[in-house]
């Protein structure tokens, strides 16, 4: 296995894949048998997109998060002439931000003071050989009293419970305040760190170094679970997806799973959906009928219409018309069918109760069409994630021995798998963004199956090279002479189908607004812009050809 960073490459490919630049397009072979789309390459073009792909993010550890802390408590310490525990009460308080503090500080210091509990000068112990703890109200030594800045004595033996307490409740002791019913000064965490037992010094520091991640609405922790790290995000960014060491990409505005190009709401109701029981109630309104005398849900599981309902009901009666079976016979059609019931559904009785359920199915059917594909997609993600893990530990090594080329000649085949990665996640909420398109914007539909099916095409394509067709050459037994072109094909795959993407993500971010502008032409001119059409080589094993010809493909009449 490689090491971390070749672990957060496998799953963090967000950063990369719409800048345009892989190792692909500097490879002459590979633009000697594919044409790509052009890109501008003048110089403020080229710092444009230098500034567009420079992370929006930064990846915090522990201890990068503790250098904050201390960093901070640092500053506030020196501007305010303050202790460093009275800086990190501070800090806290106001949800460590250093501006915020210096400004409130500055602008009224009394007031602050008496927000967070901090004294100008702390009080001592009262004189006096013995002192009675306002806890217990036994007297003891001055040696085994304690008082925080206000000079409040209670005993070490309460102190130790009242902190042990508040430790065990939350984060909330980050805040404790004297036990004193009528002060409010505050105990700072050098009183914890003297009374608390070793377990609770680890609670609370770990309570500290989580409050500055989870009370900073600038940095989150990684959803992931069992996952430490945490961001720290430049709030206003356009995109939100963000990529953590331990290889799990999240959304930063919902944290759910990277989605992009489908937006926070629409993920939202899809998650939803998929967890709730509505699809539930669907399939019993499109699959079963109520019983007529106990109305329990029946499924009819054989083929005549004779049904008897479980105990203790035990109802017999007609599948079709939901009448007694005792009042059947051959009158009425026999086992196999039921007059009666033609005969009121042509007059119209069970109309709205078939439509019900044929709305039921058809809500049912829809669906279960986009779930299959968008759980197909994220189990074929998983499986390429996977692939690509093993080709990095294992298989990159032993192919560079049997074709005798360096790994760094072969990071082709990393940046075909990256590209697989994240081409599966997009296409997978895709068809969430397709569930919730609306049915009567047609010309919107028919452009978004298009694109979609487009880049589908294209992801297959490039899959099946570099799961099948790279199987050859691992299990050869030497050199190969073909393994040059299958370098070009593969990495002009790569190519293609990132612009098939780069075009469909353009597109759903912009709420397909091409179809609403240009309504004669949008789709004539889309495909043009996909960066060529289907990508066909010799007997159409998907040697892929992205020339400026293809873009004579218009869509016709019905989007396809």
């Amino acid at each position: 296995m490689d090491s971390d960073e070749d672990m957060h490459d496998a799953g963090s490919i967000d950063d990369d894949f719409y800048s345009g630049e892989t190792a692909m397009d500097s490879d002459d072979d590979a633009d000697a048998a594919y044409e790509f789309i052009d890109h501008d390459s003048d110089d403020d073009s080229e710092d444009f997109m230098a500034f567009r792909n420079q992370p929006n993010y930064k990846i915090l550890s522990e201890a990068d998060i503790k250098q904050h802390q201390e960093d901070s408590m640092t500053k506030i310490s020196n501007v305010l002439s303050i202790s460093r525990v009275a800086a990190g009460i501070l800090l806290r308080h106001y949800h460590w931000s250093v501006s915020k503090v210096n400004d409130e500080w500055f602008a009224d210091e009394e007031k602050v003071r008496k927000a967070v509990g901090l004294l100008e000068e702390p009080m001592p112990l009262p004189d006096g050989r013995e002192l009675t703890c306002g806890i217990c109200f036994e007297d003891y030594s001055r040696d085994n009293m304690g008082a925080a800045a206000c000079g409040h004595p209670f005993c070490v033996t309460c102190w130790q419970g009242y902190i042990s307490s508040s430790v065990n409740d939350g984060p909330g002791c980050l805040m404790l305040r004297c036990p004193d019913p009528s002060c409010s000064a505050a105990v700072g965490p050098d009183m914890i760190n003297e009374l608390a037992t070793a377990d609770e010094k680890q609670k609370y520091n770990r309570y500290f170094l989580r409050s500055f991640i989870e009370d900073n609405r600038k940095t989150k922790w990684c959803p992931a679970p069992g996952c430490d790290y945490a961001v720290d995000f430049i709030v206003g960014c356009e995109s939100y997806d963000v990529s953590c060491r331990c290889s799990y990409s999240f959304c930063w505005n919902c944290t759910e799973e990277a989605h992009r190009p489908v937006d926070c709401s629409t993920v939202a109701k899809w998650v939803m959906k998929n967890s709730a029981e509505s699809e539930n109630m669907n399939w019993i309104l499109a699959n079963s009928k109520p019983c007529p005398k106990c109305k329990r849900p029946i499924e009819k599981n054989q083929g005549c219409m004779h049904i008897t309902c479980t105990p203790p009901c035990k109802f017999e009666f007609c599948w079709l018309c939901l009448g007694a079976w005792s009042e059947h016979g051959e009158r009425t059609g026999g086992f196999y069918s039921c007059n009666r019931y033609e005969a009121a559904k042509q007059e119209g009785v069970y109309d709205d109760t078939e439509k019900r359920r044929e709305m039921a199915k058809n809500s049912l059917e829809r669906y279960t069409h986009y779930y299959e594909r968008w759980a197909t997609n994220q189990s074929s993600r998983q499986k390429a994630i996977s692939d690509l893990q093993l080709m990095q530990s294992v298989h990159l090594e032993k192919l560079s021995d049997k074709q005798c080329q360096p790994e760094s000649q072969l990071k082709f085949i990393i940046e075909a798998w990256l590209q697989i990665v994240e081409c599966r996640r997009v296409l997978k909420w895709t068809y969430a963004y397709g569930y919730y398109l609306a049915e009567q914007e047609h010309a919107k539909r028919q452009f978004f199956e298009y694109l979609q099916g487009e880049a589908e095409s294209g992801l297959e394509r490039l899959h099946q090279c570099a799961e099948k067709e790279l199987q050859g050459y691992l299990n050869a037994e030497g050199p190969s002479k073909e393994f040059n072109e299958f370098r070009t094909k593969l990495a002009g795959l790569t190519s293609v189908t990132r612009n098939y993407f780069e075009n469909l993500v353009r597109a759903l971010e912009n709420g397909l607004s091409d179809v609403n502008s240009h309504p004669a032409c949008s789709r004539a001119t889309s495909s043009k812009s996909l960066g060529g059409g289907s990508s066909k080589g010799k007997n159409n094993k998907g040697k892929g050809t992205a020339s400026k010809s293809s873009s004579s493909r218009n869509i016709d009449d019905t989007g396809h």
